[in-house]
C-alpha cells in the first residue's frame, strides 16, 4: 500500500474541477486525458434535499497494481521506499496493458506521446515534502493528502467502491 492517499471531504467540494486544472497544468497533460478525474454523482436525496455529490478519482496506488504486472517492458512501477505507482516514460512502448488492466481505468493515453501516463501524486513534488497539485489548488480545501493509516482502510474501500460503482465506464 501507498503511504499516501487524497481524501476527499466531499461536504466541502463544491465541483469547481480546479483540482483537475492544475493537476493538467502542473503535469502538462494533453488535451483528452485527466491524470485525477472529478466525478460529479447526481442528484441524489441527502438530507431531504436533490444535491449533486462529488468527487475525485486520481490513482489508488494498490497494494499489488495491476497495472505494474501487466506492463511487459516494466515502465509502470511502484516505489519501494513508499508505494508511489509511476510511469517511466523512456520504458513505455505504448501497448496500453497497463490502461486495459487498471480496474479503475486510471492510466490515461497520451496521444501526443503515444504512452501511457497516470496520476503519481506529484511524486516531484511528494519528495521536496510538498503536497500533489491538485491537492494544493483545491479552493474549499476539500482534498487533503494523508497516510492511509489515518484514514482508516475503510474510508478507502468505501470511496474506491463508490467512484467504481457511480462511473459505468469504470467497471
Amino acid at each position: 500500500m501507498s503511504n499516501y492517499f487524497i481524501k476527499i471531504d466531499q461536504d466541502r467540494c463544491i465541483g469547481c474541477k480546479a483540482c483537475e486544472v492544475h493537476c493538467k497544468a502542473k503535469n502538462r497533460v494533453p488535451t483528452g486525458a485527466k491524470l485525477g478525474q472529478h466525478v460529479t454523482l447526481g442528484p441524489i436525496e441527502k438530507k431531504n434535499q436533490a444535491k449533486y455529490m462529488y468527487m475525485f478519482m486520481p490513482c489508488f496506488h494498490c497494494e499489488q497494481p495491476w497495472c505494474v504486472t501487466a506492463c511487459p517492458t516494466g515502465a509502470m512501477t511502484k516505489r519501494e521506499s513508499d508505494g508511489i505507482v509511476f510511469v517511466k516514460a523512456e520504458l513505455c512502448v505504448g501497448c496500453k496493458a497497463c490502461i486495459i488492466a487498471c480496474p479503475w481505468k486510471v492510466p490515461q493515453w497520451d496521444m501526443v506521446n503515444g504512452r501511457a501516463i497516470k496520476c503519481d501524486y506529484c511524486r516531484d513534488r511528494v519528495d521536496q515534502g510538498q503536497k500533489p497539485a491538485c491537492v494544493t489548488a483545491c479552493t474549499t480545501h476539500a482534498l487533503s493528502f494523508v497516510n492511509p493509516n489515518v484514514a482508516s482502510s475503510k474510508t478507502r474501500e468505501d470511496y474506491a467502491h463508490q467512484v467504481l460503482l457511480s462511473d459505468p465506464e469504470r467497471q
